[in-house]
């Protein structure tokens, strides 16, 4: 089985676009990112770009996904240390790497400048390593071996 970390970005995009996760990977993700796919869906329907009953729809199905939260003290923790090794003032982003660090294979994010900030911290892989097993799509990690990420120290 493989373990990957999704922020907020790639849920509402597994979720806008109907991926499908393979059932041999799972998925964990801080319980910050409940906040953070509320509070995007709110600022869509304030933008205007969706309606509010379909944000709210959206909001529905992304409760059922199955996604592990986390959310102890030894991971809130590490978010702070990364935070400080990393130079970020906010832990929000921390705390996406930290449960990457501590107990999954990699971190899945749409964000590219975040995915190049932890480049050598933790593995990261693209939303294409959610659809099946052994599809290629892992990045910036030495020795890339397709979905079979490895954890960073």
């Amino acid at each position: 089985m493989t373990r990957f970390v999704v922020d907020a970005s790639a849920v509402l995009h597994l979720e806008s676009t109907g991926i499908e996760v393979a059932g041999a990977h799972e998925l964990l993700a801080p319980t910050l990112l409940r906040s953070q796919t509320l509070s995007a869906l709110h600022e869509a329907v304030q933008r205007r770009e969706i309606p509010a009953d379909v944000a709210r729809e959206r909001l529905t199905r992304i409760g059922r996904l199955p996604i592990r939260l986390l959310g102890d003290a030894v991971l809130r923790r590490r978010a702070w240390e990364v935070a400080d090794q990393l130079g970020w003032a906010s832990t929000y982003n921390a705390e996406y790497v930290a449960p990457t660090q501590l107990q999954a294979d990699a971190f899945v994010t749409l964000d590219e400048g975040l995915a190049r900030s932890v480049e050598g911290i933790v593995a990261t892989a693209s939303i294409d390593a959610l659809r099946s097993e052994g599809t290629s799509g892992d990045r910036n990690r030495p020795g890339n071996r397709g979905c079979q990420a490895h954890k960073h120290a």
